[in-house]
């Protein structure tokens, strides 16, 4: 008797999870979280209209989504003033990642990323035998013409780059990241993940023809939208890339409770810029509590904050523990020089306060 006949590749990758959540860590830890602001989501919830839709949708669940997603994707293209072929739907953004990089990349293919960017794209390339090269940063900025010269050294397939940026909170002006669109090599694709796009500075998207082959657009109702439970992400790009989708993608990943709450976020507006508000606010809230305490927090283009906590890694590792310790779950980047840094989510105020109280004796127990 055998077990389950794995491919090589298959059988060479470790058997991991990207993130370590928060519920793996309230179980070991065997008490909940005061506060929940290491992953990013959106603390100030969904619009209360996609909330309606998403409770009404709940009755009808015994039936399939469309598997087309047409009423989304039709919203959709009306909101970017594009067509209904330039607008693929799925399961967040890591869903849509996924099937990208199956559609492109084979065993053996040059895929270029940023050291230290964000993991879940590594992980896909890495599950369909890509090989990637990652250029360092720029400070605390993806480094956009290393990027695009690293696609050309390698011939790269794919090369992503995230505007703003996650773990570092930064970001380019949409002109520059358009300038970079020109510079892509032949043969080559820019996976722009824009995930934090609705929270971002005036100017930070590009100006980009949704028809244009040589870049696909990522953004998803997870952050400004406050639904990363929904799982909805989308992506906008030339027709012929995203009709390839329809090759691959799981159909029916859709589900219809997801599919009504992003539409009705979609058009709630209003809420977005009341979400908007908030996040403002609350970035400057832990940028102020930060430097209470001597640390310098970067700026952000995102709903998080990242906190140079001023020492090295190790220092920023205890500072991290000391916080879960105390009830507080943040997260903090992965790469050397920026893993001297903590990522704090904006969150509603009572969730803010405690991060603030609990900092002065995370640090205290990181210096020993």
């Amino acid at each position: 008797m055998t077990g389950p006949r794995f491919t090589p590749l298959a059988a060479s990758l470790p058997a991991s999870v990207p993130f370590v959540g928060p519920e793996t860590q309230e179980r070991a830890r065997g008490s909940t979280f005061a506060a929940r602001l290491g992953a990013n989501e959106n603390g100030f919830g969904p619009s209360p209209r996609a909330i309606e839709a998403m409770s009404a949708a709940a009755a009808e669940c015994w039936m399939y989504g469309d598997p087309e997603n047409h009423d989304l994707r039709a919203a959709l293209a009306a909101h970017h003033g594009c067509g209904m072929e330039n607008i693929v739907v799925g399961e967040g953004i890591d869903g849509l990642l996924g099937y990208l990089v199956r559609l492109t990349v084979a065993l053996g293919d040059a895929v270029v990323t940023s050291d230290g960017a964000y993991p879940t794209f590594n992980f896909h390339v890495a599950g369909y035998g890509g090989v990637l090269h990652k250029v360092p940063y720029a400070g605390d900025h993806e480094d956009p013409w290393a990027l695009v010269a690293a696609a050309a050294g390698t011939g790269a397939k794919l090369l992503y780059i995230a505007n703003p940026d996650n773990p570092m909170g930064s970001h380019h002006p949409g002109q520059r990241i358009a300038q970079m669109v020109a510079a892509v090599p032949d043969g080559c694709l820019m996976v722009l993940d824009e995930a934090y796009i609705d929270l971002a500075p005036a100017g930070t998207a590009a100006q980009i023809d949704p028809a244009d082959p040589r870049v696909i657009r990522l953004r998803t109702f997870s952050k400004g939208y406050g639904m990363a439970g929904a799982r909805v992400g989308y992506a906008i790009g030339a027709p012929g890339l995203i009709s390839a989708f329809n090759k691959i993608r799981n159909h029916f990943g859709m589900c219809r409770i997801s599919q009504a709450g992003a539409l009705a976020a979609l058009a709630d507006q209003n809420w977005l810029a009341h979400v908007q508000s908030q996040v403002a606010t609350a970035r400057e809230t832990l940028a102020r509590t930060a430097r209470m305490h001597g640390l310098a927090p970067l700026p952000s283009a995102t709903n998080f904050v990242t906190i140079d906590c001023g020492e090295d890694g190790a220092f920023a590792r205890r500072v991290l523990a000391a916080l879960t310790e105390a009830g507080i779950f943040v997260r903090m980047p992965f790469v050397a020089p920026h893993d001297r840094c903590i990522r704090v989510s904006c969150g509603p105020a009572p969730e803010l306060e405690a991060f603030a109280e609990a900092l002065p004796g995370a640090l205290a127990a990181a210096r020993g």
